[in-house]
């Protein structure tokens, strides 16, 4: 990777080096105001996504300006791929049907939208 800042355009939302919080006062303030959510959030809408033990998990978030998102929308992995578990299953027996569901590793918490 190239050399030199990688802060982009609008340094005011990215945390202070470590070294520079526990040995300034004023990067301990700076850091403590980003974290508290001082600084208004920029408007538009972005999404990230991250590899997570079952697959992608992605956030989708709109702001409107103000300090806290307008929408949050979490993309969890095991809600996308156990959709197709009926079509997995069709014609087959029901011991199949639960075998199928335990290799598919289905977090039963991911799975209320």
């Amino acid at each position: 990777m190239p050399d030199g800042n990688f802060y982009g355009n609008v340094p005011s939302f990215y945390l202070p080096q470590k070294d520079e919080v526990y040995n300034s006062m004023e990067a301990l303030i700076y850091h403590f105001k980003i974290v508290m959510g001082e600084n208004d959030v920029p408007k538009g809408e972005v999404y990230h996504s991250v590899e997570g033990g079952n697959g992608e998990l992605g956030f989708y978030l709109i702001s409107d300006g103000g300090r806290t998102p307008f929408r949050l929308h979490m993309r969890r992995p095991c809600f996308i791929y156990y959709q197709s578990y009926p079509e997995i299953i069709k014609g087959g027996m029901l011991s199949d049907a639960i075998i199928t569901m335990s290799s598919m590793n289905v977090i039963a918490g991911e799975l209320d939208a």
